[in-house]
Formats: C-alpha cells, sequence, structure tokens
C-alpha cells in the first residue's frame, strides 16, 4: 500500500527537485536583448552596444566575495585560451584602491569596470556573486551562470562555441 503512494509522489518529488536544480541558468531576460550599458569608473570605459558581433561573458564579482576568488584563475585561464570571446569583469567594490590592488595582484588582464552603485547589476536583477551572462555575437542573453564555475570545463567551452 505505502509503495503506490511513494511510486506517485516520486515524478512529483523528482520534478520539483529538477526545476530548483536549473533555477537562474535561464533567466527571465533569456532570449531577449541584454540590457545596454556603459559604464566608466575614471580608469575603463564599456559600452555594451560596441560589441555586438562578440560573444560577451558579463561577470559581475567584487574582491571580498570568497567565490569570486575561487573562480578568477579559470576565468583568467579561459580568457588567456579563448580570446575569441570578450570577458568583462562588473566589480561592485566600494573601495577603489582594495580593487586597483586586486587587479594588479591577481593579474586580471581582461577588461574590468568598477560599479560601487550596482548599476548594471540592478539592471541584470544579479544578487549572487559571481554571476555571468552569456551574451551572444546579437546581443542577446543566452545563459547565465550563477556561483564559482569552472570556465574550462569542456561542455561549458563547447556550448560558448556554438554561439
Amino acid at each position: 500500500m505505502r509503495t503506490p503512494r511513494f511510486s506517485t509522489l516520486l515524478p512529483v518529488l523528482l520534478l520539483v527537485l529538477a526545476a530548483g536544480c536549473d533555477r537562474g541558468s535561464h533567466p527571465s531576460q533569456y532570449g531577449k536583448p541584454a540590457p545596454d550599458f556603459t559604464l566608466a569608473d575614471g580608469t575603463t570605459s564599456f559600452h555594451l552596444a560596441g560589441h555586438r558581433g562578440h560573444v560577451v561573458l558579463l561577470n559581475f564579482w567584487a574582491t571580498w566575495c570568497p567565490p569570486c576568488i575561487l573562480e578568477l584563475p579559470s576565468l583568467l585561464d579561459f580568457h588567456r585560451q579563448h580570446p575569441e570571446f570578450e570577458i568583462v569583469g562588473v566589480s561592485i567594490d566600494e573601495d577603489e584602491q582594495a580593487y586597483r590592488q586586486f587587479l594588479v595582484a591577481r593579474h586580471v588582464d581582461f577588461l574590468t569596470v568598477r560599479d560601487p552603485n550596482q548599476t548594471v547589476a540592478n539592471k541584470y536583477t544579479t544578487e549572487q556573486w559571481p554571476e555571468t551572462y552569456v551574451i551572444d555575437k546579437n546581443g542577446m542573453i543566452r545563459r547565465r551562470f550563477i556561483g564559482a564555475t569552472d570556465w574550462n570545463d569542456p561542455e561549458i567551452v563547447r556550448y560558448l562555441k556554438t554561439l
């Protein structure tokens, strides 16, 4: 008697769990134009629309964020191995000096811009760091990665190459 009940609930439970695992990978903006922005921090400037024709990885991060620090070596390695993809780091650091020192100490060689007011993060409804949006050559959001990601994972590299 208990077995039929469990077997009836099991598919429902698996469906609920599967939906929770995929939460966030396809944001509400999926398949829609990425919100355009121009961001300048006194040293660096970036305008998203100026990068049409390229796949852009828009990475929100901070120097005080342990998962961001964990992800960084992978992101740097990916950047060096795949220069065809544009990586833009948007830091939410308030402390400019700590931010600049971090970039030098960690040898960050992809474009980064500081956005202490989280203006751009708010446009993308980013609430967790690191969080990376994949924007295709036409300026459309294709995917979102939440948390530290291994950017050298063959599955991720294959996926990005399809764009």
